[in-house]
């Protein structure tokens, strides 16, 4: 690990970089051998609930994602950020093709300047809000 190791982006199959909390959770949920259904009757939620957080259309509340990382035998670290306990790849029979490689190489690549770019503009942001503040 290097010193700097801080400022690299982690490029891990479910890194926050490379995937989203719906992707997270699907593959966790996958993994286990659960369908939407059977998660929905166990959290007690609808089915269109576990699809939306699926989706990245909606987001559970703290009581259900509690519950969720220990349905899917996650860590919740994990679940929201992809770090700590959980899956560390994709299952084995979801072998991407070439063209399905190259696309989540240059998403993970642009997710990676996404947040590079947000850091840049929160400082600007600070910078011009001290500027204003003097100004005043």
């Amino acid at each position: 690990m290097t010193e700097n190791s801080a400022e690299e982006p982690r490029t891990g199959w479910f890194s926050e970089e490379a995937a989203t909390f719906g992707d997270r959770m699907a593959a966790a949920r996958d993994a286990g051998g659960m369908t939407q259904a059977a998660l929905a009757r166990r959290l007690g939620v609808k089915l269109k609930t576990v699809e939306a957080w699926e989706n990245d259309v909606a987001e559970p509340r703290a009581n259900k994602l509690q519950m969720l990382s220990g349905l899917l035998n996650v860590s919740l670290r994990w679940l929201m950020t992809g770090e700590g306990d959980g899956l560390d790849h994709p299952p084995a029979d979801a072998v991407l093709a070439a063209d399905a490689r190259e696309i989540l190489a240059d998403l993970r690549q642009v997710r990676a300047e996404m947040t590079r770019l947000g850091d840049t503009l929160g400082g600007l942001e600070k910078r011009l809000r001290a500027v204003v503040k003097e100004g005043l």
